[in-house]
């Protein structure tokens, strides 16, 4: 049974930073690229930024230089470090998995930014 299990969000101050974590387990973690997703209330689901099995990382335009995505593949662990935040980072942050056309969720957890 394949479990992305986050951890880490919760309520900052604007300009404060929090570090999100996924753990994994059920799946060969070194084959899968993780992303990490967002959705704010109303809006879709998108891209925050992924990493591959050799880790490349990609990051939308509204984190890049704010936001890292680093993995541990010994700990099947993923982390997304978030620093300068902003309330339009307000979103449930959601863990993914991606490999040959498998793709696996978290069940999400609530990042607030206060202003």
């Amino acid at each position: 049974q394949v479990q992305l299990v986050e951890s880490g969000g919760g309520l900052v101050q604007a300009g404060g930073s929090l570090r999100l974590s996924c753990a994994a387990s059920g799946i060969i973690f070194g084959l899968n690229t993780m992303g990490w997703y967002r959705q704010a209330a109303g809006k879709q689901r998108e891209l925050v930024a992924r990493i591959t099995p050799g880790g490349k990382a990609v990051y939308v335009d509204s984190v890049r230089g704010r936001f890292t995505i680093s993995r541990d593949n010994a700990k099947d662990t993923v982390y997304l470090q978030m620093n300068s935040l902003k309330p339009e980072d307000t979103a449930v942050y959601y863990c993914n998995a991606a490999n040959n056309g498998f793709l696996y969720w978290g069940q999400g957890t609530q990042v607030t930014v206060a202003s």
